[in-house]
């Protein structure tokens, strides 16, 4: 069984509290980013194996979130017996992508289906919940609309068609920990997400709410200048609309294309410059459920 486990974005996130139990409350959308993306294949087979290609994962391999949900999961269900694991990694660490997330997700969903243990979505979300906030959306793997620490969901209707990304990545990187440092919470925007998903569906109606801001720019731009200026060449470039995605250091944006599918802003000084940090040069709504 061969998996791609797909990267997210992104689109506001607004952080509104802390929780007492030391995390933090917040608003986002999370979008899936089909193209971008792993590759996952798990084998029954008689003894456990795993192998991992692509970039390297800097951790132990007993601390890599797909055997952490394999281990867990095996403990729980019995039928699930030995597997060996191919993993080619392509999407980056410290991106703001969740990657890790959806490659713990995908692996509970291939062994949901490898050893038919008849899990719902709903129940597959349950189990990866512990790995990471973001894990339960790659079950989903759709448009939602998110709170808490991340991992309460709502599947939302968004109008993607005609709309290009560019995501831009930068060598560098953003840990969760320094994105956390120093954020400032804003209480007053609890709910204010959530209420204008209500009344409308277009995300360039959205983008001109201003609500859709992502509060970790404010940390982490000080400390980045180069995101913070990537940021600002996609805007020069045209883009509607242009963030850093999660805790960075990956910053997206996005352009309108018209009927024959051409965009209106004329990317090619950007994409000279940022040659080598583009991650991904595609249109939304070729690809997006």
């Amino acid at each position: 069984m061969i998996l791609y486990p797909n990267c997210k974005i992104n689109f506001g996130l607004r952080v509104t509290r802390k929780r007492k139990d030391g995390y933090h409350d917040l608003e986002t959308v999370f979008l899936p980013v089909y193209p971008l993306h792993d590759e996952l294949e798990v084998l029954a087979c008689p003894q456990f194996s795993f192998t991992q290609e692509g970039i390297a994962v800097d951790c132990k391999p007993e601390d890599n979130l797909i055997i952490r949900c394999y281990e867990q999961m095996a403990a729980k269900y019995p039928q699930i017996g030995k597997v060996s694991i191919r993993f080619r990694k392509n999407i980056p660490f410290g991106a703001g992508l969740g990657g890790g997330s959806s490659d713990a997700a995908h692996m509970a969903i291939a062994l949901n289906d490898l050893f038919n243990l008849w899990l719902t979505k709903e129940q597959l979300a349950q189990e990866v919940r512990p790995l990471g906030a973001d894990c339960p959306f790659f079950i989903y793997n759709t448009p939602c609309y998110a709170e808490g620490i991340g991992d309460v969901l709502t599947p939302i209707d968004l109008d993607l068609k005609g709309i290009r990304i560019v995501m831009i990545k930068p060598d560098e990187g953003v840990s969760t920990k320094e994105a956390y440092s120093g954020i400032t919470k804003h209480p007053e925007a609890a709910g204010q997400i959530r209420s204008l998903l209500r009344q409308r569906s277009a995300l360039s109606t959205l983008c001109e709410s201003g609500l859709f801001v992502n509060d970790f720019e404010a940390t982490v731009f000080p400390l980045h200048p180069q995101i913070a200026a990537i940021k600002k060449h996609l805007l020069d470039a045209g883009a509607f609309y242009a963030s850093m995605s999660g805790s960075g250091s990956t910053v997206f944006g996005l352009f309108q294309n018209d009927a024959e599918g051409r965009t209106d802003a004329d990317l090619r000084a950007l994409k000279q410059q940022f040659a080598t940090m583009i991650l991904l040069d595609d249109t939304f709504g070729e690809w997006q459920a």
